[in-house]
């Protein structure tokens, strides 16, 4: 019998990392640009309190165009779990995808299933870490994070923060929930943790 049958699910919120955990600095890998966004560390303690896991999945296209290396990513990705694990925020792992299909980087030119929007990067997270992805959370502040989040079975949140311009509609790309601060992110996966609780409730009492 394989042993991973016998391990429970758990919840997690995957989490988009530029524009989204911290500032948006395009096809940036310097740490010393990495700055938190200052609603994210109260809000993710609240939600790690409660028993989420959490993951970051980022799409990393400079790899493809070769504006710099994977390794320069590992490290910046693993500096941000740094800083987060400093503040009490565990964090599963950083999960990244370097393709793009018009890549100069032959090996990285590809339509590939991990960049976001599709949901590969989740996927792998959920099977590695035995992730109920129906149970589980995509933030992110573009419709690509969103459309990722519903084609691997998530519940979704649009953290606009004015960072997604074009608003291509499609299968996929709607949100459950649409805010503006990481406290609207708390807000409404802690008000729809209660209302699962309640439907339990009222399940089991019938």
């Amino acid at each position: 019998m394989n042993p991973d049958m016998n391990v429970a699910l758990q919840p997690a919120i995957f989490l988009d990392k530029d524009g989204t955990l911290i500032e948006d600095v395009p096809y940036n890998v310097d740490v010393k640009q990495i700055r938190v966004y200052p609603d994210v560390v109260d809000a993710l303690s609240t939600l790690v309190a409660r028993g989420y896991r959490l993951v970051v999945v980022s799409n990393q296209p400079g790899i493809a165009h070769g504006y710099f290396d994977d390794a320069a990513v590992r490290a910046a990705g693993e500096h941000l779990l740094r800083m987060l694990t400093n503040e009490n925020i565990p964090v599963l792992g950083f999960y990244f995808c370097p393709h793009h299909p018009h890549g100069s980087i032959s090996d990285y030119a590809i339509d590939c299933n991990c960049r976001k929007p599709k949901p590969g990067l989740l996927e792998t997270a959920a099977r590695e870490h035995h992730i109920d992805l129906e149970r589980s959370w995509m933030v992110g502040d573009i419709l690509n994070d969103v459309e990722a989040g519903r084609r691997a079975g998530c519940h979704t949140i649009l953290l606009d923060r004015g960072n997604e311009t074009e608003w291509l509609a499609g299968d996929h790309r709607e949100p459950d929930w649409v805010v503006s601060s990481f406290n609207g992110v708390r807000r409404h996966i802690t008000e729809q943790d209660a209302a699962d609780s309640n439907n339990k409730r009222t399940v089991r009492m019938q």
